[in-house]
This record gives C-alpha cells, structure tokens and sequence, in this order.
C-alpha cells in the first residue's frame, strides 16, 4: 500500500462530513476503508493493455416491447382510483404552508 490510512485520517474525513462516530466506529471504518484500498491498489496493478473498457460484462441488448396504440384508462377511472379528486383533477397537499 502507497500509504497507510489511519484512524486519524477517517476521523478528519468523518468531521468534513459532520458525521459524529464512536471509537469503535472509527476502528471499525478504517480497517473497512483500509481493505477496500487495498483492493483498489489490487485492481489498478493489473496489466489491463488490450482489454477492451466496458460498462458490464456481458454484452447487453435492450428489449423493449414495440409500442402499439392500445385503450388507456379514461379519466373518471383514474380519478375513482385516487384518494382525493377535485373538479376533474387529483387533489394533493400544498407543498408548502398549511397542512393538508
């Protein structure tokens, strides 16, 4: 490893997040964040030349239905569904101010 984190640096990270952690929050994040460096180093070490970047690892395909014109609910449907309606329309608390 280039350079060790230590727990001093877990708490500096943690107080820049205005996370408030135990000790044994604070030992138990550094060994986690520790190994995950560890195999963040293991990684980068490789010799990846020739291997082509992808974004997963199977080759994928989208399958979508084709779209086709179909009956839809009508709105009196919809709206008998919904827990409040008011003149033709779904009614929803303000998103501000009063409650509803």
């Amino acid at each position: 490893m280039s350079a060790e984190l230590t727990r001093d640096d877990v708490a500096k990270v943690a107080r820049l997040a205005r996370l408030t952690l135990s000790d044994a929050e604070l030992d138990l994040f550094t060994e986690q964040l520790r190994g995950i460096l560890d195999h963040a180093e293991d990684i980068a070490a490789l010799n990846l030349e020739g291997v082509e970047a992808t974004a997963h690892p199977f080759g994928l395909t989208n399958v979508v239905r084709a779209d086709e014109v179909r009956q839809s609910l009508s709105r009196d449907e919809v709206l008998a569904a919904a827990p409040d309606a008011r003149e033709g329309r779904f009614a929803v608390p303000r998103i501000l101010g009063e409650a509803p």
